[in-house]
């Protein structure tokens, strides 16, 4: 699963937490030499070329749905490039499109001909309006803007026409400027402020795009071929096929540390625990990084005004080799007094980004049972760990087989294993999670492009959980999750609460382009494909693909699904179906579904907390669904004044409901700034916040699961029918052995 955003709106984005998240530097770009301004015009490399061109052979030939890249295709991928470069419409015109027209029918020429002029061409173009545009918003500050008309803007301009010409765009470019100042203006910022403010955010903006270099125009060009083929392929350049990798196996080599720019400088916005920077004591959050050197002796660089992902590269290296930070610590003003920490690299394991549990105590009606809670972030796996025999290597199945023997030993009586917003990953572990709450059976087929259909499933005896289980999702859970989620519904095996799912119904699997080349260095210059192979289709022959998996007991939508899921792709794979595997339910919850139903409807009726979750959906519904907002002053202080009492009320119910746990209820509804434009120590308060906040649809879903152990445990027959097996429980130690033998391929998806 993944979002597509503009390339102008990712630019907008300043904070970037990376440091132990993302890879960086052009793998084609001297080691020593920054990006810290490109040299225009952008061109490919050779190497760039050849990648293309490989990439296109594996396309055309091995993809699930192998299409000819042709004159129809060059027309899919034109339109694709033009959405990633300018998607909301703000920096070209159709003046300006016209003359790229012709490129509609010449990008398969390009890259079967080695010659990717045409599309760097238009990035180039890109990066030159993209750096007009936020000049002329600058030239607007000076003057200032009369709010008394009865002017408004559109701000959603997704599906607006490109302006037609220069004056079009000029006057959509004074809306948008004079927006940004109203925002700041309704915060109560004076004049001198929001010029300041708005000065330095377009000024930042320039430096982020002339920072963009021929790597980023060959990522860019090649993903838009590459989801042009289908939503979920996509091309991965070195630096992007480094940061997936470590998605996947949560961990890297380094000192442990999560960075992001804050004006000129790298900033210390997260250090690892038990990683090189914390163990220290040197190094803290809010520290800015100002030189880096390599080894014991190597030169101090300069890295203000760097790249962060630039940053990132010097600062990772090899597990035991030594590099130098110069630090203006986060108290120094910034001619304080510079701090050198010598650190030694070691493997870093993000944690953050894995499985990790909690207890629920519910009680009602006389009686207390505790629930287990598994929140799963991802379905992740470091194969080559794992390959080269490390017995400690990272696995979702192991992760969720040890917090499933501690959660026996704290004593509960059913498990909710939270997958919202989990967008997938291993194939493989999807299958081997499943295997922990099923005894043996098949999990999930799979289906390739000559229509050969194969079973995978779980061979091992023995479960690690047998109880009472319920599977939380939502719009954003995914690909692996959507077929643990169906096994588990399918099986009858446990409950499936939430909303429906994303329906991403497709396999991927990853394929190194250096493999293919004569490519003698070490270091990876063409890349990757993550490339669709092949469908995957319930036990019961059904797709997840565009349908996904609907909830046994639905709770509200947000609305997003229009916006959001397989379904608002135009080139998304057709629901299908095939025959259904051999394999028999494990239990019958439809015996208990309407009074679990029950239940949960009363109960909801009357619960404060969810009461005001719907208000709050009703309420962001509502503003979601506004396109255009008013440009005078005195309506938007009318209005704002109406939100904020809306957001008054709101708090106030959080605080009856929650308390104050920190004693700071009063927060503005919008203080007019952008992302990375606050402070650190706000924006990391505000994260904390988020974290603190009650969880509604969690919390209910354990006590729909605490109403059916109450069911279960109230009536023999029912118990027989809905308990696998008896409710036995199996070995623990015994089921995660069993996952760590199993063979994972690295397939991904």
């Amino acid at each position: 699963m993944k979002l597509r955003p503009s390339l102008a709106l990712l630019l907008a984005l300043a904070v970037t937490a990376v440091g132990v998240h993302a890879q960086s530097a052009a793998d084609l770009a001297d080691d020593n030499a920054p990006r810290k301004f490109s040299t225009l015009p952008l061109k490919a490399t050779v190497t760039q070329a050849q990648a293309a061109q490989l990439s296109a052979r594996f396309l055309t030939r091995f993809h699930y749905d192998a299409q000819p890249l042709d004159d129809a295709m060059s027309q899919k991928i034109y339109k694709a490039y033009l959405d990633s470069l300018d998607g909301e419409k703000v920096f070209f015109t159709q003046a300006d499109l016209a003359k790229f027209e012709p490129l509609k029918t010449q990008l398969d020429d390009a890259i079967w001909n080695q010659d990717l002029s045409g599309p760097f061409s238009l990035f180039n173009f890109y990066v030159q309006r993209a750096i007009e545009r936020m000049n002329y918003a600058r030239g607007l500050l000076a003057k200032g803007f009369d709010f008394s008309t009865s002017e408004s803007y559109n701000y959603d301009r997704k599906n607006a026409p490109w302006p037609k010409d220069q004056a079009e765009l000029d006057t959509l470019w004074r809306e948008r400027t004079m927006n940004d100042w109203l925002r700041l203006k309704l915060a109560g910022k004076n004049d001198d402020d929001i010029r300041k403010t708005l000065d330095k955010r377009y000024a930042g903006y320039i430096d982020r795009v002339r920072q963009l270099d021929g790597e980023d125009a060959f990522q860019s060009f090649m993903n838009a071929y590459a989801e042009s083929t289908d939503p979920h392929t996509d091309y991965l350049g070195p630096r992007a096929a480094e940061n997936f990798d470590i998605a996947m196996k949560l961990s890297l080599e380094g000192i442990g540390a999560v960075l992001q720019t804050r004006d000129e400088y790298t900033q210390i916005r997260e250090v690892v625990p038990a990683g090189p920077a914390a163990k220290s004591g040197k190094v803290h959050v809010g520290d800015r990084i100002v030189a880096i050197g390599e080894g014991t002796s190597g030169p101090m660089v300069d890295v203000i005004g760097w790249r962060v992902d630039d940053v990132v590269k010097r600062i990772r290296g090899k597990k035991d080799t030594t590099v130098r930070l110069e630090i203006l610590p986060a108290d120094a003003g910034v001619d304080g007094k510079h701090e050198l920490v010598t650190l030694v690299r070691q493997k870093v394991s993000i944690e953050e980004q894995a499985a990790k549990k909690k207890v629920i105590e519910i009680k009602d009606a006389g009686v207390t049972r505790k629930i287990g809670v598994i929140d799963l972030p991802s379905f992740y796996s470091d194969f080559g760990a794992r390959r080269e025999g490390d017995k400690n290597f990272k696995s979702a199945t192991r992760d969720v087989a040890k917090l499933l023997g501690e959660l026996k030993a704290e004593g509960v009586e059913g498990v909710v294993m939270d997958l919202r917003n989990n967008g997938g990953g291993s194939l493989a572990e999807a299958d081997d999670l499943t295997g922990l709450f099923i005894d043996q059976g098949p999990v999930v087929q799979v289906r390739d492009a000559r229509g050969e259909v194969q079973v995978q499933g779980d061979d091992e005896p023995g479960m690690a959980w047998s109880g009472p289980m319920a599977v939380l999702v939502n719009r954003g859970s995914a690909s692996a999750s959507e077929i643990f989620a169906a096994a588990i519904q399918d099986y009858g095996r446990g409950l499936i609460v939430g909303q429906p799912t994303f329906g991403k119904g497709t396999v991927q699997n990853l394929v190194d382009l250096d493999r293919f080349t004569r490519n003698n260095s070490e270091k990876p210059q063409f890349g990757e494909l993550k490339m669709t192979i092949q469908e995957f289709f319930r036990i019961n022959g059904g797709s997840t693909q565009l349908k996904g998996v609907t909830p046994d007991i639905q709770f509200p939508r947000n609305g997003d699904e229009k916006d959001f899921g397989e379904s608002t792709y135009d080139n998304a794979l057709p629901w299908t179906q095939i025959a259904p595997a051999d394999y028999k339910p494990v239990a019958n919850l439809k015996a208990y579904l309407g009074q679990l139903q029950a239940k949960h409807d009363a109960r909801t009726a009357t619960a404060p907390g969810w009461k005001l979750m719907l208000d709050e959906l009703a309420q962001y519904r509502k503003m979601r669904d506004k396109t255009t907002i008013s440009l005078n002053f005195a309506q938007r202080e009318t209005e704002r004044k109406e939100l904020d009492a809306i957001q008054a009320d709101f708090r106030a119910r959080h605080k009856a409901i929650d308390g104050d746990v920190d004693g700071d209820d009063e927060v503005a509804l919008d203080d007019g700034l952008n992302a990375n434009e606050r402070s650190l120590k706000t924006e990391l308060k505000q994260e904390k916040d988020a974290k603190k906040a009650a969880d509604p649809q969690l919390d209910e879903t354990a006590h729909i699961l605490f109403d059916a152990v109450g069911l279960i445990k109230g009536d023999a027959k029912l118990a027989a029918e809905v308990l696998p097996y008896g409710g036995r429980f199996s070995n623990v130690a015994a089921a995660s052995a069993a996952a760590t033998e199993k063979p994972q391929p690295p397939v991904a998806h």
